[in-house]
């Protein structure tokens, strides 16, 4: 079940980011060094993009291990706290997830408002 949606994800966050990356100005902004770091924190490693597909990836084995936990529940082979902890992590992170996605789409709404 929620491989389905794991697939169609990836497929959009591709195509996304292959639309971005032809138009130049948002790779070369990537490739700029940072200039002026805070002292005490470390260089960010990778990219925007490399961070929200392992975010999303975690969301994804997080689901499944909910969806594993409650299946043996269901089975008599999980002990009834351990379905309701896995449950539980899984709507926090699926809650994470929609409040980041709900950010990301105001962010873009407010950009294509703004006059060029």
């Amino acid at each position: 079940m929620i491989g389905g949606i794991q697939n169609v994800s990836a497929l959009s966050f591709t195509r996304a980011m292959e639309g971005a990356s032809e138009t130049g100005s948002s790779s070369s902004i990537l490739q700029m060094p940072l200039t002026g770091q805070m002292q005490g924190v470390a260089p960010a490693s990778g990219d925007f993009g490399a961070t929200l597909a392992s975010m999303a990836t975690d969301m994804v084995g997080s689901l499944r291990g909910a969806e594993q936990a409650s299946l043996d529940g269901i089975n008599g082979q999980a002990d009834m706290r351990e379905v309701v902890d896995a449950v539980m992590t899984a709507e926090q992170t699926l809650q994470t997830a929609i409040a980041i996605r709900d950010k990301i789409v105001t962010a873009y709404l407010e950009v294509s408002r703004m006059q060029i």
